[in-house]
């Protein structure tokens, strides 16, 4: 494939399918709802997805990835086995803008945690296993405070393995949303300079002039007459704010998207310094902009030297400079889910 590929048809013709098959790819699961069900032909038992990403260097490796019915995941990388579905997403780092990509500005607090900690995940390998020794303790710990006999000895060893892992998780994720900020405004500013500047404030989710494990200590009470833990990464959030207002309030559909998009391209493109390799899945890219604004997402995709595979209903909707341009772009046709290469090529100042 080439480095921009668009990808054009009628709605219901199938563009998107070509997106979700990268997307499992990456990831080993779709991002549209239905779960692995509503993928598997009539008669059949399975879906297999079958790949290969080519890295910047040359080199290649051959991805599979096979889910069943039941849910049951099997993976294959470069011909072997694997049962790390981790290792698809070092492989093949992809980020996705979508419908639903608007939540990372509207939707509730955890969107916007996840997007966070993709990124950590994928810059800071180190705190992989605090990732999952903070969620462990945290799932301990209350289930602890839900038994109506409390073991405090039991209860001070979750609790400070929860606030040792707690404290490096929230450090991550604030050393990575400084990087992204450093990569975003200049981002935003190219993209929607009609909004002025965005502000990122993270919200660790407890007082940030304690120590988490004080703030532990003396919620104890208030957590036990819940029966969870009230406070902690699990409850930190992004303020998103332009002029000291909310983003999700202010801004128009348009503008929403593009600061959607900023959010994204920054977030890959930090990846793509630290490792070269990241895929871009959009989905629909013309849809909530108007030309001028499409354009300017298309300048910047061409600008940064990514992958991507857009989809659009029809190949006018994108620029014709960025197609007349000498950027590496490829056109594909889907017709009834039959996909199709087109020419790129302009005559006249129309796309042929």
């Amino acid at each position: 494939m080439a480095l921009h590929n668009v990808i054009y048809g009628v709605n219901g013709s199938g563009k998107t399918s070509l997106l979700e098959a990268a997307h499992i790819l990456g990831t080993a699961r779709s991002f549209r709802s239905g779960g692995a069900k509503s993928l598997i032909s009539h008669g059949e038992e399975s879906y297999v997805v079958r790949g290969e990403r080519r890295s910047p260097t040359g080199g290649s490796m051959a991805i599979g990835v096979q889910r069943e019915k039941a849910g049951a995941i099997s993976l294959r990388l470069a011909g072997e086995p694997s049962r790390s579905v981790s290792r698809l997403a070092d492989e093949l780092p992809l980020l996705l803008i979508n419908s639903d990509s608007f939540d990372l500005l509207v939707g509730e607090p955890a969107n916007r945690r996840r997007f966070l900690d993709w990124g950590v995940f994928h810059v800071e390998h180190e705190l992989r296993d605090s990732r999952q020794r903070f969620q462990r303790a945290l799932t301990q710990r209350n289930h602890l405070l839900r038994r109506a006999k409390l073991d405090p000895s039991e209860l001070q060893v979750w609790t400070r393995d929860l606030a040792v892992h707690a404290e490096r998780v929230s450090s991550g994720r604030e050393r990575f949303l400084e990087s992204l900020r450093e990569v975003f405004e200049p981002l935003i500013a190219e993209l929607a300079p009609e909004i002025g500047p965005v502000a990122l404030v993270y919200r660790r989710g407890w007082d940030a002039s304690s120590s988490y494990e004080e703030v532990l200590q003396r919620s104890l009470t208030s957590d036990q007459e819940q029966g969870f833990t009230q406070t902690g990464p699990q409850r930190a959030d992004i303020r998103v704010t332009v002029g000291g207002y909310s983003a999700a309030e202010t801004l128009s559909r348009g503008q929403q998207k593009l600061l959607v998009c900023a959010l994204k391209l920054a977030q890959g493109q930090i990846l793509a310094s630290e490792q070269g390799n990241v895929l871009y899945l959009i989905d629909d890219l013309p849809s909530e902009l108007d030309a001028e604004r499409c354009e300017r997402v298309c300048r910047t995709l061409a600008a940064m030297q990514v992958q991507t595979l857009i989809t659009c209903v029809t190949r006018s909707a994108i620029p014709a400079s960025w197609l007349g341009s000498e950027s590496d772009v490829a056109m594909f046709h889907v017709k009834q889910g039959q996909v199709d290469l087109a020419s790129s090529a302009i005559d006249n100042g129309k796309t042929a």
